[in-house]
């Protein structure tokens, strides 16, 4: 009694085929309607402007932002999006997420395009989007505490990597190690950036669908680390050190030191023309003496009191709190915050989400329609805009020329 038999089978495998397909259906659902998109802005209508704020953090030194898909491109809805215009500026948008956004429970996925449309070798600007706790969208700026930062950094050929911020206990930490771009990647076309962030600790950052950098936050970040050298030890007064030291048996070389370090070259002869009356006497010049060793030092020998390298001993540190590295309760605004060199920039397709799949459909649906056939479009504009190639000195003389003859022979 209470006991399953051996011949029993799970009440699902007796089911009719339909029935299973709708439970699978239903399952697929529930899973659905547990993730949860916090913000998307695709820039598909005008009414963009009532949900963005922009800001007057520096009056008279803010740049605009433009409703664009820029000069060229393959698909003009998809690639529309909002740009910096003015060059030598402060450009700072933001908007109110509808739902506020959290790190811990689920994954948080931040995903935007970026196309730097002007870029050539000495474009220098920044394309990274901030999510923010609280904010006073009509003063956002560089102040403005925020809580992730993340995106392209570019400037010239020197600086090219991608962004991946944390704010911890109002510290702002980079990641050690920069997330680099390859040559490849630095140019004028629309590039999707992912950043992943796992209720484990670990993190993923993806450039155009393929990984960059994947890891655990707690080690390649300068977060807290579980031991600290322990404050109250100091190495010991007599602590010995030193592996060699040089050997007190050893004895200077008696005249060592008269041997000089420069000798009258022996092959050196007087000229045929020297005169001593009008030259002076000839001296021969000097050349390095191949018999002069230097200053004198006693040879090294192995330090009989050598005690090795002094290991500062580590204790557990109290700061240490693993479990609140990048957390982040209610992240409610997004927003960009640049100082732009080349203006040009176009962002578009901005997804937080805890859903990795949604972040991929929404790529599918954005970024790959944007991208094909993005470079022979730029192409196209290139020819079409190139400039008129310069007339020939004498041409136009030749040409006033031809006019004058047409002249006298119409008379």
């Amino acid at each position: 009694e209470g006991r399953v038999s051996s011949g029993w089978v799970p009440e699902c495998e007796t089911m009719p085929s339909v029935m299973r397909s709708a439970v699978l259906a239903l399952a697929l659902l529930a899973s659905s309607v547990s993730a949860t998109v916090f913000f998307e802005e695709r820039f598909g209508d005008a009414a963009w402007e009532k949900r963005w704020t922009l800001s007057d953090w520096k009056t008279g030194d803010m740049g605009k932002w433009s409703w664009t898909s820029g000069d060229w491109f393959s698909n003009e809805a998809e690639a529309k999006g909002i740009a910096t215009t003015d060059d030598l500026k402060h450009h700072a948008i933001s908007a109110k997420m509808p739902k506020a956004a959290s790190t811990g429970k689920k994954p948080l996925v931040v995903q935007f395009t970026a196309k730097h449309e002007k870029k050539d070798y000495s474009f220098c600007g920044g394309g990274y989007i901030k999510l923010l706790p609280t904010l006073d969208q009509a003063k956002f700026g560089g102040d403005s505490e925020y809580s992730l930062m993340l995106g392209p950094d570019l400037c010239g050929y020197d600086v090219s990597r991608i962004h991946f911020i944390f704010n911890h206990n109002g510290e702002n930490l980079l990641k050690d190690e920069d997330i680099k771009l390859d040559y490849d990647d630095k140019n004028e076309y629309t590039h999707l950036y992912t950043f992943i962030i796992e209720p484990d600790g670990t993190y993923s950052v993806l450039f155009d669908e393929k990984e960059k950098a994947s890891g655990k936050i707690e080690e390649d970040w300068a977060f807290p680390k579980k031991e600290i050298k322990d404050p109250s030890e100091s190495k010991p007064e007599d602590w010995v050190d030193e592996k060699k030291i040089p050997d007190p048996a050893a004895v200077k070389p008696e005249g060592y030191d008269d041997i000089p370090a420069e000798i009258p070259d022996p092959e050196a002869e007087k000229p045929d023309d020297w005169d001593d009356e009008d030259d002076g006497e000839w001296e021969p010049p000097m050349i390095d003496n191949p018999d002069y060793k230097g200053p004198w030092n006693a040879p090294m020998i192995e330090n009989p009191d050598y005690k090795g390298e002094w290991e500062h001993p580590m204790i557990a540190n109290p700061e240490y709190k693993p479990s609140s590295y990048a957390k982040y309760s209610s992240l409610k605004y997004v927003g960009f915050e640049l100082w732009t060199v080349n203006a040009g920039s176009i962002f578009d397709n901005i997804l937080v989400t805890d859903d990795k799949d949604y972040a991929k459909k929404m790529a599918a649906e954005t970024f790959q329609k944007i991208v094909e056939g993005e470079k022979e479009a730029h192409e196209v504009y290139k020819k079409a805009n190139e400039p008129e190639p310069e007339a020939e000195e004498g041409a136009e003389y030749d040409d006033a020329e031809e006019d004058e003859e047409e002249l006298k022979d119409e008379l």
